[in-house]
């Protein structure tokens, strides 16, 4: 069961998962994702992938998939996620993104289903005194209502495991994911005005917005841009494949760990823009502004934990990401 699998990084991980073997359902409200998105899972993978309609707050409904499917795991990627909108509608996303998690929880041990993978984030982690951040760096009060649900998600997952709940769990932590499908039939589709750096990059590309603004130039880092930890949307659906196999093959009743998903490397802004004109040809009208409030200087993951506990390594490169992204922007504008 795929929560969330219409979404951005969901539909990237239908895809690997049916790749690896696995059967994916998505469960979606598309509140926040097109059906479209069905469409080219359809094409991507040869066959439709069984859909269901419906709020995962929804008690009746999530039950009535449980008792359809043979769920042998879940990974719950279904949150209400601008950072924006969660400090204007604090309730909205308390509700939303820790009741999900709650009902889930309830209803694995009642219908038999041990296995979880939660989407989580390097929010948790704020703006780290030490770089790059491992699993054991001490998670700071969050900037957001949504980068607060994510670590008391943990926290609640956690509690459970500790109260022997017959639940083996993985929370992983994202760093900052981007791209598109290869075949350039599935990527992301922001609404409004993009928050994020690539999404918003691409519309300016494309000709929908003017210019980009680099919100600050006078960090503590090379070229006085930011820098996150770009991961090529595809490796990280990859990463939960992985992190599935991992809980298959347990043994124990309860258990739970976490894993940063990253590239282990940072890249600045300017680095970013300078790398998709070159690898798309275009140059990329953007000026400089001042530092956006919450933003945080640079974060990027160590990835120690996650090679060696998860089998995992990542494949794509900022340029692929980049080149991908801009091939899927090409085929919506």
């Amino acid at each position: 069961m795929v929560t969330g699998g219409a979404g951005f990084i969901g539909s990237h991980t239908v895809v690997a998962l049916a790749e690896a073997g696995f059967e994916p359902v998505i469960v979606d409200d598309f509140s926040n994702s097109e059906p479209g998105v069905l469409d080219g899972l359809k094409t991507i993978l040869n066959r439709e992938i069984r859909t269901y309609q419906i709020d995962c707050n929804d008690h009746a409904a999530m039950s009535d998939v449980f008792s359809r499917e043979q769920v042998a795991g879940i990974i719950h990627f279904a949150a209400s996620k601008a950072v924006g909108e969660s400090v204007e509608k604090p309730l909205k996303y308390y509700r939303n993104n820790l009741d999900s998690l709650m009902l889930l929880l309830e209803l694995m041990p009642a219908f038999g289903v041990k296995n979880l993978v939660f989407s989580s984030s390097c929010t948790v982690y704020g703006q780290p005194e030490k770089l790059p951040v491992t699993e054991e760096t001490p998670r700071l009060p969050a900037m957001s209502p949504y980068g607060n649900t994510k670590a008391i998600c943990e926290d609640i997952i956690r509690d459970c495991v500790t109260a022997t709940m017959p639940v083996r769990a993985i929370s992983l932590r994202y760093f900052n994911p981007i791209g598109a499908h290869p075949s350039a039939l599935i990527g992301e589709l922001p609404r409004g005005v993009p928050a994020n750096l690539v999404p918003y990059l691409l519309q300016v590309a494309s000709g929908q917005r003017a210019s980009l603004t680099v919100h600050g130039n006078d960090y503590n880092t090379p070229d006085g841009t930011a820098i996150r930890d770009y991961i090529h949307v595809m490796d990280l659906a990859d990463a939960h494949v992985s992190a599935v196999k991992l809980l298959v093959e347990k043994t124990e009743a309860s258990f739970y760990d976490v894993f940063n998903i990253g590239t282990g490397h940072g890249a600045s802004v300017l680095e970013l823009i300078n790398t998709f004109e070159e690898v798309n040809g275009i140059n990329l009208p953007y000026t400089l502004g001042a530092r956006r409030a919450g933003d945080i200087e640079q974060i990027y993951a160590d990835v120690t934990k996650s090679t060696q506990g998860l089998g995992f390594k990542t494949k794509r490169t900022l340029a692929d990401a980049l080149r991908d992204a801009w091939r899927w922007q090409q085929k919506i504008s």
